[in-house]
């Protein structure tokens, strides 16, 4: 057994675990191609999150898909270096939108040069991106467009906030379906896709992703409350302070809000109302919702979208590789606490 990809995912079949990390390692090589410049400081600034790691969550999929056609079919790594790219992109500009000053541990982009050269990075990364894709065939291009178009509604959405009455936690789920489950299906799809699965199963792995992705953002989620490490890749409680709205403060909310509410729950509504960028402020509020049931909802929101992904699985043979794709939502879950 070899612990392979993020969280510690083992892969308990020799030929699996050589495809899986022959195929990261080609990922990586590529992702630093991509990002090379004949400007050096523009490699430099499109290379820095590349070099600073990640957990490459979107190319493992890519790769544990693709064990269902042909694993060696020549549009698999580009295929992964095109969503990696993708989602590197979105970090620069996740990261202005967000005053983000640390991603996977270091200095964010725009805290060491600046948000201007923060956006221009990411729309570099996404110019490259289209460059890899349009040698993957029309086909590809029109299904990256789909998943991006869905991926900047879901951020248009976020940014605008619920819209006539509706509830936020519902409204927060669409935008998070938008803005992590888009991507994370394509790897799902290019993967199959890419290999010469047939349609079913490339509806599958698309549909899994899709669970996944959501499941994977919630528990980022959770992460933000719960843990006292930077697993997340951010420091904790940085949703909180910057008063990014997450799944166990719109539980929160919905609860104060309603007549099940106690003088506590109002009270903790309330804290979270004020300007958490005070550290007082701020850590009397991350201590008030670890305590809380919002933080208990949120994760069992978590297990049931990764619930839903395992059984979208069910259709396909039993193999290494769908033994892998189940473990991910354990790995997943586990994330949550």
């Amino acid at each position: 057994m070899t612990v392979v990809g993020p969280f510690g995912l083992s892969v308990r079949d020799q030929a699996l675990e050589a495809d899986v990390q022959a195929g990261l390692a080609a990922v990586e090589e590529g992702l630093l191609e991509a990002t090379k410049s004949g400007v050096p400081f523009i490699t430099d600034a499109a290379q820095h999150l590349v070099r600073a790691g990640g957990k490459r969550f979107r190319p493992l999929l890519v790769m544990l898909a693709a064990q269902f056609g042909d694993p060696h079919a020549p549009g698999i790594v580009p295929s992964a270096v095109v969503v990696e790219l993708t989602h590197l992109a979105t970090l620069y500009h996740d990261d202005v939108m967000d005053e983000a000053e640390v991603r996977r541990g270091v200095a964010s982009a725009n805290a060491r040069w600046g948000n201007s050269l923060a956006v221009l990075t990411g729309d570099f990364l996404f110019a490259r991106a289209s460059h890899t894709l349009a040698d993957l065939g029309p086909e590809a291009v029109r299904i990256q467009a789909e998943a991006f178009e869905r991926l900047v509604t879901g951020q248009i959405l976020e940014t605008a906030g619920p819209r006539d009455g509706r509830a936020p936690v519902e409204h927060y789920l669409d935008v998070i379906a938008g803005k992590t489950g888009s991507l994370i299906a394509v790897a799902g799809r290019f993967g199959a896709m890419m290999s010469g699965a047939d349609e079913a199963t490339v509806d599958i792995l698309t549909q899994y992703g899709e669970r996944l992705g959501t499941a994977f953002q919630l528990a980022d989620d959770v992460l933000d409350i719960a843990s006292d490490s930077t697993e997340s890749g951010k420091t904790p409680g940085t949703d909180l302070r910057e008063g990014v709205p997450t799944l166990p403060v719109l539980h929160l909310r919905a609860l104060a809000a309603s007549d099940a509410a106690t003088d506590e729950d109002r009270a903790l509504a309330a804290l979270l109302d004020q300007d958490l960028t005070d550290d007082a402020r701020h850590a009397e509020a991350l201590a008030g919702l670890r305590a809380h049931a919002a933080l208990r909802q949120a994760r069992r929101d978590t297990i049931r979208y990764a619930e839903e992904a395992r059984a979208t699985l069910a259709p396909l043979p039993d193999c290494a590789a769908k033994a892998a794709l189940q473990e991910l939502c354990d790995a997943v879950v586990h994330r949550a606490g």
